[in-house]
């Protein structure tokens, strides 16, 4: 789906102090550009920002590191942020944007994080030859491995069945071990659960959504097939 251009997201994130323009100049160097030294977790696809600007805000003692490919959708992300801290200072966070699938060009291993979060990535179900873009294709975990800690964790939200259960198949292929598995995440209760703007929208439509938390195991992998 082809996104409308809004013209004031790029000067709003031009001036705005946690955006990042050149991420690729701080490779290896995230963790210095917070306030204070806290842990630090990874959104990967960040859309509009509504769950991440929640999260953020009731987790002052965690770094957030929000990247989406479109500078559109994280303008919206700022200003989500700026609605939930109000005339707080935001200093938990840093957003940034560029192709997740070349990711290790830009968060190298001295980048090393807790927590990768993929919520509603574009499932690429329509043809087989394009599940090797999914952001849980085992080429892409085995680029996340490289910056996750062991023992860390990727936290997996999607609305779509078929890109689950391959997931399920990626993350054990790529040395990780599933801690938490549901089909039913508002049935089942889970919580802390930031709810984004897709999972509103799905959730409305009554569809399940389907979550995962998994863990780095301390093996090695050998590489990833091309599928």
């Amino acid at each position: 789906m082809h996104m409308r251009r809004k013209n004031w997201a790029m000067p709003e994130l031009t001036v705005c102090s946690y955006y990042i323009p050149a991420p690729e100049a701080q490779r290896g160097s995230w963790h210095a550009r917070f306030t204070r030294p806290q842990p630090l977790h990874i959104e990967l696809g960040c859309g509009k920002g509504v769950s991440t600007a929640q999260m953020v805000h009731e987790n002052k003692e965690i770094n957030y590191l929000a990247i989406d490919v479109s500078s559109n959708v994280l303008g919206s992300t700022r200003r989500n942020l700026a609605l939930a801290f109000g005339e707080e200072p935001i200093e938990n966070v840093l957003l940034t944007t560029f192709d997740i699938g070349f990711i290790n060009q830009y968060i190298a291993p001295e980048d090393e994080c807790e927590r990768i979060y993929i919520n509603f990535c574009n499932p690429w179900s329509e043809r087989k030859k394009h599940a090797k873009r999914r952001l849980t294709h085992p080429r892409q975990l085995a680029q996340y491995r490289a910056f996750l800690k062991v023992g860390g964790e990727i936290w997996f939200k999607t609305d779509d069945e078929p890109l689950f259960r391959d997931s399920v198949e990626y993350f054990k292929e790529t040395g990780f071990s599933i801690r938490y598995l549901t089909d039913d995440l508002h049935a089942d209760g889970f919580t802390p659960n930031y709810v984004s703007e897709h999972e509103m929208k799905f959730t409305a439509l009554g569809m399940p959504i389907h979550m995962l938390i998994a863990v780095k195991e301390d093996v090695e992998i050998a590489p990833p097939r091309i599928r």
